[in-house]
């Protein structure tokens, strides 16, 4: 697992794009384990003036770099705060969804037959339910966390990837080198998880970091809709925070930090991905 890290850090490395939404990603990584210790207020207080009189939409100022709620909150401390779950509930969703798809693609394309049809039927069926209301009818049924978010994503995402899977592992299977396998004795799942399985990391690495950048809008979108974790401040909540309180016209420093933050660390993460799939597709540097 380490040498496959280290080589897919160094292939998107080897790329201009690659590089710079790589230091971009890594500096939101850094953000969300120091953020929280390095904000100067704690995100939910109520910051008030020296005549004793609460900072409502307070404009950006020396005490309050990004200004500050209709609640007299302090926005850049909210934003320090918020990289958190937004990578927290992106990361670990991602990782469960490619463990999953990987899985079911791996079992599906290699065994093939009643196997292959059972699981590709669930797989449908998880493709049929509609994404963002499927997760909001599970968070209203066992209440609003992270990782009740984490769990409905995952149990969702992981569809697309066991297709992509799937597909690869239906023509891997019949290269010579499993033939080998075979005639040297080794068990099924000893050529599926030896032999097949690193040939297509390279795809589920892919897989991985779409479904991170995937996953981090879905949280915000949860967080945008009011659907997010009540207790946990997310750049998805502060701008449900800002429409709730009808001031996305009236105060721009409170919606415009968290909305540039999504898409620079979206963005980032799918420029990541696209850069190591244009290393192994070298094809699509054409397109």
């Amino acid at each position: 697992m380490i040498r496959l890290c280290s080589t897919f850090i160094k292939t998107v490395w080897a790329t201009r794009a690659g590089r710079v939404s790589l230091l971009v990603v890594v500096g939101c990584v850094l953000l969300a384990v120091f953020g929280p210790l390095l904000a100067p207020y704690d995100p939910t207080m109520r910051n008030y003036d020296q005549a004793g009189k609460l900072l409502r939409l307070a404009g950006p100022s020396w005490d309050h770099w990004m200004g500050t709620t209709l609640l007299g909150r302090d926005i850049f401390s909210q934003m320090m705060w918020g990289a958190r779950p937004a990578l927290l509930v992106g990361g670990i969703t991602a990782l469960g969804t490619v463990v999953i798809g990987l899985n079911v693609g791996l079992i599906a394309g290699y065994f093939g037959g009643r196997t292959d049809a059972i699981l590709m039927r669930i797989t449908d069926i998880f493709l049929g339910l509609p994404f963002l209301p499927f997760i909001i009818v599970v968070l209203a049924m066992t209440g609003r966390s992270l990782w009740t978010i984490i769990f409905a994503m995952t149990i969702v995402m992981w569809r697309s990837t066991a297709r992509v899977i799937r597909a690869q592992v239906l023509s891997l299977r019949e290269m010579q080198f499993v033939s080998a396998a075979r005639i040297t004795g080794a068990s099924d799942f000893a050529i599926l998880y030896r032999e097949i399985a690193p040939n297509v990391m390279p795809v589920a690495l892919v897989s991985t970091a779409f479904s991170l950048a995937w996953a981090i809008i879905t949280e915000a979108s949860i967080g945008f809709l009011g659907f997010g974790d009540p207790t946990v401040v997310s750049w998805g909540s502060i701008l449900y925070d800002a429409y709730a309180s009808q001031a996305m016209y009236r105060a721009p420093w409170w919606v415009v930090p968290p909305g540039i933050a999504i898409m620079i660390l979206v963005s980032a993460v799918y420029f990541v991905g696209r850069a190591y799939e244009e290393v192994i597709n070298p094809r699509l540097r054409s397109v």
